[in-house]
């Protein structure tokens, strides 16, 4: 279930307009392709478990309008943030680092 959501507009693929950041990482708990999971609080704090593993982080919205994410203690990434949409509901960010052009597909559970 996703919060903070109702009557944005969002169309699959497109960019998250950097005044919707907050809200669209903070909807929901997203779960990745290989089961990792991942929260972020409106306080800028994110925490990502895989495989029984918790890291802790902080994550912005930077200048330019990206998704920032920071791993201490000196992990740095920048992202353009899409929206992932099936049958006009928003149900997940997909996530392109800036640097190397992976891409990571987040649903909300």
């Amino acid at each position: 279930m996703t919060r903070n959501l109702d009557g944005v507009p969002a169309q699959d693929g497109a960019p998250v307009p950097p005044e919707h950041i907050p809200a669209a990482v903070t909807a929901a708990k997203l779960v990745y392709s290989d089961g990792a999971t991942q929260t972020f609080d409106p306080d800028g704090a994110t925490v990502y478990f895989e495989a029984g593993r918790r890291t802790e982080g902080t994550w912005s919205v930077d200048g330019s309008g990206h998704f920032s994410s920071f791993w201490p203690p000196s992990y740095r990434a920048s992202y353009d943030l899409r929206w992932v949409v099936e049958e006009g509901r928003i149900v997940g960010l997909q996530f392109l680092d800036l640097r190397s052009g992976a891409r990571f597909d987040g649903r909300y559970q």
